[in-house]
């Protein structure tokens, strides 16, 4: 219709025949999703239970790239189902402004004309001659204006401000009409598939224009609605409450929201992020920079974990993905809603989406759900990247300091929180057991969380792994009570040892000093010596005054006056004398590790088993 919509078109225009269009598309759509969860969790499945060999690897790889089309033809229909639905919940508005125009013009005895414009009839009275004062023609918006009526002075016909009322409705009911016809013919215009069978990257980057283009399109028909200001709890109530029909349209248009709305079950975050997943890769695909390349064979890893699940792991869930900052990925073992016990653990320093993440932080949550389900088979386990960890690289002044610092902890801890809220929300127990872990930096995101107001929430028990401290004096202030408070601290990590800041200050003290000596009395060789050296005599002195309790980020957690309960944990490589580096620090969840053990117990609600270590 764009460009010569009349308004007898408008009048005529059957809203229910473009829904009833939508609701095709969106069967097409939902057969292909179907089929390609056919694929997944039965054919590719089975063949890789049953099936050895050459062919039985061809068949792998061709049913893998069916599926990946499939989900294209699912998102692409999806979002040609939700264009249509918006275009007509649209067009019900100027289409009622102007059947209420029409109605009101018939009931005055008034002639619309195909321009728009308004003939009325005579009425009033002229006061020379006492007649009616004649009836006149106003034209439709835009249109050249008629001759005027020569009328007696101070005589109006009283229809013709009525008339000209009519004339302004049907205008604007015909601009705003035509304008959502332009926008939406547009928008449907770049739903076009490309001719072929085989769906590539390319077309995925295409993809998430698509989507874009249709969300910019379809905000006033859904997006408006989504609760995103709401508690956890009302936004799991606002999604039940949805048709089944409005969900599919929710998951086709806006994946990356509902996949990371707090308080949506997890089956439909997990629906979301798998589709939301396949968009992000078109969209960093179609990116030339270091950042796009590093999150992108993160998100890589992810999906290649997802198409070909681990027979040993538990079943995977994708809670939650985006590429916002250093990158968002929130992945589940177990189903967090159906499991008794659910933990959530926040990796620390250097921790971003991308392939080691993807590789390593994964599998420290598979294995701790693995092994928690020893003890209880009603477990799940959960790894939380849902904020901007510090970053250390050589190259990076900036990703150095962050680590000394509270901010992102701070800022992570709000987000934790609201995860964990949507976590209790949706969870099918009365009263689940969880369990917040944190390791490293993570730790101090944990005890950040810990310390707002009301906890955690639904917390019971807290985990603490390598912890360069939480902020908080003792274990009473982190909201479970001390004996629900478990540390685990490597004798020779490093980060457990982290100095106070005191005796920080004193080793730059010392080190600034040293070097001033030692350059003027044996140039930069010297200044490297003496830089050592002053530091080390300046940490000591330090160290003698300093409390030592006391590690970077307040009390120690492994320490005696914290309050905590501490199981053991194998000390570790020393950083220097065994040339371990950090090796202590990365540990505690190595499968076979006794710290691994103790965690899975505290995770399955067996925390009383746990090895004890004594404090330091």
């Amino acid at each position: 219709m764009s460009g010569g919509l009349t308004w007898a078109q408008l009048r005529e225009v059957r809203c229910s025949e473009l829904e009833d269009a939508a609701d095709g598309w969106g069967r097409a759509s939902n057969r292909a999703d179907a089929a390609r969860d056919r694929i997944d969790r039965q054919l590719l499945t089975g063949i890789r239970d049953s099936q050895r060999g050459e062919a039985a690897r061809a068949a792998v790889v061709r049913l893998r790239d069916l599926s990946r089309d499939l989900q294209y033809v699912h998102t692409e229909c999806g979002l040609v189902r939700t264009t249509l639905n918006s275009l007509a919940h649209e067009l019900r508005g100027p289409q009622r402004a102007l059947r209420e125009a029409l109605e009101d013009a018939r009931a005055l005895g008034f002639t619309v004309h195909p321009d728009g414009g308004v003939s009325y009839p005579e009425a009033g009275e002229n006061w020379s001659t006492g007649r009616p004062v004649p009836g006149g023609r106003i034209a439709g918006s835009g249109a050249e204006p008629f001759p005027a009526v020569p009328s007696a002075y101070g005589s109006v016909n009283p229809n013709e401000a009525k008339a000209q009322d009519v004339v302004d409705r049907v205008g604007r009911a015909l601009r705003e009409a035509r304008g959502i016809d332009e926008r939406y013919a547009a928008t449907l215009r770049k739903l076009m598939a490309r001719e072929g069978l085989k769906v590539s990257a390319a077309m995925w980057t295409d993809a998430h224009g698509d989507a874009t283009a249709v969300r910019g399109a379809a905000d006033g028909y859904l997006r408006d609605a989504i609760p995103e200001a709401a508690s956890p709890a009302e936004r799991k109530a606002w999604w039940d409450g949805l048709t089944r029909e409005r969900r599919e349209e929710y998951l086709a248009v806006y994946p990356d929201v509902i996949g990371n709305l707090d308080g949506i079950p997890a089956v439909v975050r997990d629906a979301a992020n798998r589709d939301n997943l396949q968009l992000l890769m078109g969209k960093l695909e179609g990116l030339d920079d270091e950042g796009a390349r590093t999150r992108l064979a993160g998100l890589r890893e992810i999906d290649r974990q997802l198409r070909f699940p681990d027979p040993d792991r538990p079943p995977m869930y994708l809670l939650g993905i985006g590429d916002e900052g250093n990158g968002r990925a929130i992945v589940a073992y177990g189903n967090p809603d159906t499991a008794r016990n659910v933990s959530a653990y926040v990796p620390g320093l250097g921790a971003a989406l991308d392939e080691d993440f993807a590789t390593n932080d994964l599998r420290r949550a598979a294995d701790t759900a693995t092994a928690a389900r020893e003890y209880d088979p009603s477990s799940a386990a959960i790894v939380w990247l849902g904020y901007d960890a510090p970053q250390l690289s050589g190259d990076d002044i900036t990703g150095n300091t962050d680590v000394m610092f509270a901010d992102r902890a701070e800022a992570g801890a709000t987000a934790y929180n609201s995860f964990m809220a949507g976590v209790s929300a949706t969870n099918e127990h009365e009263n689940p057991h969880v369990t917040a872990i944190g390791h490293s930096y993570g730790s101090l995101t944990v005890g950040q969380a810990a310390q707002r107001a009301g906890g955690v929430p639904g917390a019971e028990d807290i985990v603490l792994l390598g912890s360069p401290g939480t902020g908080a004096r003792s274990a009473d202030e982190l909201g479970v009570g001390r004996e629900h408070v478990y540390v685990g601290a490597a004798e020779n990590d490093p980060v457990t040892a982290m100095p106070a800041k005191i005796e920080a200050r004193g080793m730059a003290t010392g080190a600034m000093s040293g070097a001033v000596v030692g350059a003027a009395m044996g140039g930069p060789v010297g200044a490297v010596v003496g830089g050592l050296g002053g530091g080390t005599v300046a940490y000591f002195a330090q160290d003698a005054q300093a409390d030592d309790r006391e590690i970077w980020y307040g009390t120690d957690p492994a320490h005696e006056a914290f309050g905590a309960r501490r199981f053991r944990v194998a000390d570790g490589p020393r950083p220097i004398a065994d040339m371990g580096g950090v090796d202590a620090h990365t540990r505690y969840f190595d499968d076979g590790e006794e710290s691994a053990q103790n965690i899975a117990k505290v995770v399955a609600g067996r925390g009383h088993q746990i090895s004890v270590q004594e404090p330091r």
